[in-house]
């Protein structure tokens, strides 16, 4: 449970066919692609829809979210009132936002709804979400959910509100659907509603080829000056969305792009892969594969209780050769679980990740079991160990490079290469002894091996 499928989507009046009339064959690629889009988020399964716009009641110091039991609008202010959308409030997840907002310190503030558009008097339903959900609607998804306004603030905590949202939805314990609602450039030709500036394209084609390298540090760090004069009102919808979906495997799609009136419309999908199903795709490495193989198994728990199987089509170095595997989770810099092998005890080196990387979230006996709200604020290593060689003198260790393991009389202890904090040969051998419950003055072998860590990439701005 948790986001399942993420999308940009334009929000010009002109989108809808009882607005735009005769001009909305101009924008035929984007109208042809917001029901591409709104297939998918059906397609998805997902149980409720969080749409992000900049057209609600914009505040300089906090998120606005919609409270209430319904928020409703239409399009009379642009001639068309028949055309009318609503979007049930979902309470339960309103209050799971507030309150781990409050504990990360984002500020966010609630805002009656109402039935008409005003941001002074609380908010109807803006164009900003009414046209996304117009084509949501056609396509025949129903499901209720939250109407957000994104504030002016940081991008850092905008991002973090991202990640606040991401946990209300795993408290939730729903599939839930991201529409981040925003338009590029205002001003990409004379006759564009900001006027031109010949930054507007170079701002827009600029983020969609960060969007599709799913860049999202690049993005965070883009020249505000540039942001400035291209007159956009998307991109803090983006960020958002892309703290909401930090630490998912997300493969981004751009599904149209267009600019006939002077706005830069964009289309984009995030799809999100599950656990359940995954699979490697073309380009992707062990550096990758690993560490999601490790949070797949975790989320694969938390969804359906069950270890799974490895998944097909994976390199042969994980289906054909054996090792043994420490999976380390840390939460927010902490340690939050660390078990492995130190030699391999299943059929192959993806088993012997999915089965450490459970016991190292539920089975570490130093913790308790990890929690679905945890989920996307850890971050996951994967230890792949060397064979174990046997050392005569300590002249042959190196704290930074190799691994020990100390063994006597069936009692044994491990500590990993490059630990913070353990320095020199002595420390390390004192640690391992420790552990292992051995004393300096008994007889004892020492082994020593390498490791290859794989680690997680996650996006920036993390908290």
């Amino acid at each position: 449970m948790g986001i399942v499928f993420a999308g940009i989507a334009p929000h010009p009046p002109l989108l809808i066919p009882q607005v735009g009339g005769g001009q909305i064959k101009k924008v035929e690629k984007t109208v042809q692609a917001l029901k591409d889009l709104s297939r998918r988020v059906v397609d998805s399964g997902a149980e409720s829809l969080i749409i992000i716009t900049p057209h609600g009641p914009v505040m300089y110091d906090a998120v606005a979210v919609t409270d209430g039991d319904s928020i409703v609008g239409d399009f009379s202010q642009f001639g068309a009132g028949e055309v009318r959308q609503k979007l049930e409030i979902d309470g339960k997840l309103s209050v799971y936002l507030l309150e781990e907002a409050n504990n990360a310190g984002v500020p966010v503030k609630f805002v009656p709804a109402s039935n008409n558009y005003s941001p002074r008097q609380g908010t109807g339903l803006d164009h900003g979400a009414a046209v996304p959900l117009y084509y949501l609607e056609e396509q025949g998804f129903r499901a209720g959910g939250l109407h957000i306004t994104y504030g002016l603030l940081s991008f850092s905590q905008l991002y973090k509100f991202g990640q606040v949202m991401r946990r209300a939805v795993e408290r939730r314990g729903s599939k839930a659907a991201i529409i981040a609602s925003g338009d590029l450039s205002h001003c990409l030709n004379p006759g564009a509603p900001a006027g031109y500036n010949p930054r507007g394209e170079e701002f827009d084609q600029k983020l969609i080829d960060l969007i599709a390298g799913y860049r999202v540090e690049d993005i965070m760090q883009m020249d505000p000056k540039l942001i400035e004069e291209a007159g956009e009102c998307g991109l803090r919808s983006f960020i958002i969305t892309f703290g909401a979906l930090e630490g998912s495997h997300v493969t981004p799609e751009i599904l149209s792009y267009e600019g006939p009136f002077g706005v830069g419309y964009l289309v984009a999908a995030f799809n999100i892969y599950s656990h359940a199903h995954t699979h490697p795709h073309p380009g992707e490495n062990l550096e990758e594969i690993i560490p999601r193989l490790a949070r797949d198994s975790i989320e694969n728990y938390l969804d359906k209780g069950t270890i799974h199987s490895p998944p097909e089509h994976l390199p042969s170095e994980l289906t054909a050769e054996k090792g043994g595997t420490f999976v380390t989770l840390k939460k927010r810099g902490e340690l939050r679980g660390c078990i492995g092998t130190v030699e391999p005890v299943h059929s192959n080196l993806a088993e012997e990740i999915i089965k450490n990387a459970f016991s190292a979230a539920f089975r570490d006996p130093r913790f308790s079991p990890l929690q679905p709200e945890e989920l996307s604020e850890i971050d996951i290593s994967v230890d792949v160990l060397s064979n174990m060689e046997l050392v005569e003198e300590t002249s042959e260790l190196d704290p930074r490079k190799y691994g020990i393991l100390v063994r006597s009389d069936g009692q044994s202890g491990l500590l990993l290469p490059d630990l913070e904090g353990v320095n020199s040969v002595e420390e390390q051998l004192n640690i391992a002894l420790q552990k292992a419950g051995i004393s300096s003055n008994q007889s004892y072998q020492i082994y020593r091996f390498t490791v290859t860590r794989y680690a997680e990439k996650r996006s920036g701005g993390g908290e």
